[in-house]
């Protein structure tokens, strides 16, 4: 039973023996909650790729933050709830909620952890809660009433809240009034942020040592008084002017699965419960300092189980995410994955002496710790495992260097008596070295050292300022974004406001009529008759609504919406920016160009539809585009984004390599077939479920879709996909396709750009011409005058030519091709120039001779070939060892371009006073060269020369100067 004392041990019994394991415990708590008529809904991704705002899931609350903002699409299955639970896989690293500095250092830490939780959507409030929560403590997991205490909101009157003496009543049928306890707002009043849905909320707390009065320790930080579960009350929303009363009021509650474990397994340590022996003594097998014995704090002198608690963790954390999607890189949540895995790598082998890649080696264990609850870790263990062993890998390359550099750092300063890590040096550990800054800050605490961290923020500032002053630069105008939160969609209901209905934006080259709802600016709802007036920047609410609002990756509809009199006259214009939809409220956001707009007006919009008739071709494209990808690469491909505009498509994909030309080309011939097959494209709203047992109906991995859906088929079969975007009637309309480019965006996630229409025909028609120059450089004799210098420059041509990607890759392996067989003609040609150079050097040499001159200059004709150079001074030390000789070689003759000159001096004319270095340098001043060598023999070259005759003059006079000699 947990009513007995905890201990502290690290040695755990086998799973068997353990009656309350993790898998036990999380299951009991999803089925008591099922049995009281919540909805099972799964956890989220801990890595919510729909939710770039948000780092990590780090709550259970996180999928339902659209119901407490008021923000949920009525056809949103999470419309329907009224009470969830589950356990939510959550991550707490990086970003406001950041618990990885302390992570190893305690017992109770965790990067990842799992939340236990239930709500309520405007359904049961206090009482219901409390008794729940009373019930399964006690009567389920048998825990001792006699440990447990409550707190309670003690109000606030700065904040004109009175306690909230409702939870403390509901306690008092379960607890005496000593553990009862009032506690204040920052122990017990919730709130999502500074403005939005709030609330007091009453914590349970556990007291590990029992059979005492622990009353005055709750929320003491007493290791030995826990809190395990908390339940917030949402029932106040806070704008500018303060709290007013929710009209639905929900319950949130949360209480950590690790935790509860703990105490049910009688365990003092959340790292000593039954989840995390399997990784414990897979990390001893590696470990070259022993098993893990629990130390903390000072005790832990050697970091050993410090090392081990992270490395556990790390390995869990990092499992979740990348099976959720996310990826190691360098910006915002891969960043932080990215600083995860080389802590975890830096502790093991630094800490624990392990060798480089047994990281990797703890994935199969966490999969098969957890893979029965969570069963994308199964299926995702392979992309796990290679992301992780290819970041393992890379950074244990930079690991050795970077430990040794902050070792002999670490000496330096204490040698000087210093104990701070300059600005500079930590910048060049994260900067070359790889080493995130708070692993060096880790590094130096360990060695008594600290780090000037502010030092080091400014030095990245000033790296990042350019990139940020061009994300900037590309925000409209820098003005403010209008956005509705629960404040004003709840106003909007109040006021009898119904959401926009937006089906018009289905129709073509319609002028809708409506009528003016409401009127957002940047300091709230105009209203008693305030009227936006010409130069307002302001967001119009219709009745009805043709325009399309951001969605699935396709770009909103612009346009205008015509102000109209009475008798239907225009009086005025707005043009539509932006379109944005909350909670089904349609937003359009714009300017007022003329006249003025007030609510109750009648209004048009006019759509820019030609604009859109060229942005829906490309969605319609992206959707042959994903079922090409699954027929040329299999099923495994899952989508992982999209763009759809006016001017291109862009498909982001699961895909663990870079695309072969063959599978570049087939994808893009599969696009241009169902283009030129003139295939249907129809759409059909059916229910949800009904439309998940479609054969082959594809969805976006992490997305939420209405219910009901909007089915959109492709041909009879090419593609069934759900999707609320605004597509063709047939994909002839889309005209032509070209696959511009496949790239990588992080890893194991592939991207390619394609585009449609007039810019695919232009990218078609450019491939044209350079097929056709290719061909006649094929056609090109391997004799030909610089052929190799063509292909060249032809391909360079190429590289920046907007042209599809599988052409592209062709056309350059024959352009290689023909470079080749111009380099090889080039070659041939030069070793017969070079031959009968030779022959023509021996016989000026031999001249010489005849004539005793003891230095010879000449114009050889080898191309400028250093390694025909070479045999030309074989030959002159063979005929004559006792003469010094220069060459002089243009790369074309008489081309004004590049030349070379090599010379040698042998030891009897160096002593004379001749030397080779001197001499190179000499001759080939005149045209800017530089070259260089030994006394003996030395060689350069010039980029350009336009008067061979000078350098070989200059040469001759340099000779004569030093040696009197005649040298002509």
């Amino acid at each position: 039973s947990s009513s007995s004392s905890s201990s502290s041990s690290s040695s755990t019994p086998p799973v068997e023996d353990i009656e309350w394991t993790v898998d036990k415990v999380r299951s009991t708590f999803v089925d008591f909650f099922v049995e009281k008529d919540h909805t099972y809904h799964p956890s989220s991704a801990c890595a919510p790729l729909n939710d770039p705002t948000l780092l990590f899931t780090n709550a259970g609350m996180n999928q339902f933050k659209s119901i407490f903002l008021g923000q949920t699409d009525p056809n949103s299955p999470l419309s329907k709830l009224t009470r969830a639970t589950n356990s939510q896989k959550c991550i707490r690293a990086g970003g406001k909620h950041n618990d990885l500095d302390d992570v190893g250092r305690d017992t109770y830490h965790h990067t990842f952890f799992e939340m236990l939780g239930t709500w309520s959507f405007g359904d049961y409030f206090k009482k219901e809660a409390i008794d729940y929560a009373w019930e399964l403590l006690t009567q389920v997991y048998h825990i001792d009433p006699n440990r447990l205490y409550a707190t309670y909101f003690e109000g606030d009157p700065s904040l004109g809240l009175e306690p909230d003496e409702e939870a403390r009543q509901f306690w008092l049928k379960h607890l005496p009034e000593e553990r009862v306890i009032a506690c204040n707002a920052e122990d017990n009043f919730w709130e999502m942020g500074d403005t939005g849905p709030c609330g007091p909320c009453s914590e349970l707390h556990y007291d590990r040592i029992g059979n005492r009065d622990a009353s005055a320790l709750v929320n003491a930080d007493d290791p030995n008084l826990i809190e395990i579960w908390n339940i917030v009350f949402i029932q106040y929303n806070r704008d500018e002017t303060g709290l007013s009363t929710l009209p639905a009021q929900h319950i949130d509650t949360g209480m950590g699965l690790e935790r509860l474990a703990s105490l049910l397994q009688n365990k003092s340590s959340n790292y000593d419960i039954d989840a995390f022996q399997p990784l414990f003594q897979k990390m001893a097998e590696h470990s070259k300092v022993g098993p893990y014995t629990g130390l903390v704090g000072a005790d832990d002198m050697t970091l050993k189980d410090t090392a081990y608690r992270a490395i556990a963790d790390h390995a869990r954390a990092l499992s979740f995410a990348l099976a959720d999607g996310a990826v190691p890189n360098n910006e915002g949540r891969g960043y932080v994955l990215r600083r995860i895995l080389r802590r975890a790598t830096r502790y093991g082998q630094q800490i624990l002496k392990a060798d480089p890649g047994f990281f990797a080696t703890l994935i199969p264990v966490v999969v098969d710790t957890f893979g029965g609850a969570y069963p994308e870790l199964v299926k995702q263990q392979d992309v796990i495992l290679e992301i992780v062993e290819d970041e393992e890998k890379a950074f244990s390359v930079m690991l050795d260097r970077g430990i040794k550099f902050f070792t002999d750092l670490e000496g330096e300063l204490k040698g000087k008596k210093q104990s701070t890590v300059t600005a500079d040096k930590a910048f060049f550990l994260y900067d070359t070295l790889g080493f995130p800054i708070d692993l060096t800050v880790l590094m130096a605490e360990e060695a008594g050292l600290e780090v000037d961290h502010a030092g080091f923020e400014r030095e990245l500032e000033a790296q990042k300022q350019r990139s940020r002053d061009a994300r900037n630069a590309a925000r409209s105008g820098g003005a403010q974004r209008l956005e509705l939160i629960a404040e004003q969609t709840s106003w909007l209901a109040d006021q009898a406001i119904v959401p926009t209905d937006d089906n018009p934006k289905y129709k073509w080259d319609v002028e809708t009529m409506s009528s003016v709802q409401a009127i957002f600016g940047t300091e709230g709802f105009l209203i008693d008759g305030t009227k936006a007036s010409k130069g307002d920047r302001v967001g119009l609410i219709l009745d009805k609504s043709a325009f399309y609002g951001e969605a699935g990756g396709q770009e909103a509809d612009i346009g205008s919406i015509a102000f109209l009199s009475e008798d239907g006259e225009r009086t005025g214009a707005f043009t539509v920016t932006e379109v944005q939809a909350y909670a089904g409220f349609l937003l359009h956001s714009g300017v007022v160009e003329e006249g003025s707009v007030e609510v109750g007006a009648s209004v048009k919009c006019l759509v820019d539809y030609e604009r859109r008739r060229d942005v829906a071709p490309n969605h319609s494209m992206t959707h042959v585009l994903n079922a090409a990808l699954r027929q040329v690469l299999g099923d495994a491909v899952e989508q992982r984004g999209s763009l759809c505009n006016d001017e291109k498509l862009r498909f982001d994909f699961s895909h663990k390599k870079a695309m072969n030309v063959k599978q570049l080309r087939e994808t893009e011939d599969i696009c241009k077939a169902a283009i030129a097959e003139a295939q249907t494209v129809t759409s059909k709203v059916m229910p949800l479920e009904e439309a998940k047992a479609i054969d082959g109906v594809r969805a976006v991995f992490g997305e939420v879709y209405p219910d009901p859906v909007r089915v959109v088929t492709v041909g009879s079969d090419t593609s069934v996909e759900f999707c609320g975007g605004t597509h063709v009637d047939n994909t002839a309309e889309a005209q032509a396709f070209a696959l511009v480019e496949e790239t990588a965006v992080a890893k194991g996630i592939r991207r390619i750009t394609a585009v449609t229409k007039n810019v695919a025909i232009k990218a078609i028609e450019e491939g044209a011409k350079f097929e056709s120059m290719v061909a006649e450089a094929e056609g090109l004799s391997a004799d030909s005058p610089g052929l190799d210098k063509k292909a060249g420059a032809l391909r360079k041509e190429l590289d920046a030519a907007f042209v599809s990607a599988p052409l592209k890759a062709d056309l350059r392996a024959k352009i290689e091709v023909i470079q080749k067989k111009g380099i090889e003609a080039n070659k041939a040609a030069l070793a017969q120039r070079v031959d009968k150079c030779l022959n023509g050097v021996k016989e000026e040499v031999e001249a010489a001779m005849a004539e005793s001159k003891r230095v010879l200059v000449l114009n050889v004709d080898i191309g400028a070939d250093s390694k025909a150079s070479q045999k030309v001074m074989n030959a002159v030390k063979k005929t004559a060892p006792d003469m010094a000789f220069m060459g002089i070689s243009e790369e074309e003759m008489g081309s004004g371009g590049k030349v070379m000159a090599f010379c040698i001096v042998p030891d009897a004319i160096l002593g004379d006073g001749l030397n080779a270095n001197e001499w190179v340098k000499a001759a080939l001043e005149s045209c800017g060269g530089r070259g260089g060598g030994k006394p003996g023999s030395a060689q350069g070259q010039a980029g350009e020369c336009s008067d061979i005759e000078a350098v070989l003059a200059e040469a001759n006079s340099f000779a004569t100067e030093k040696l009197g000699a005649i040298t002509s």
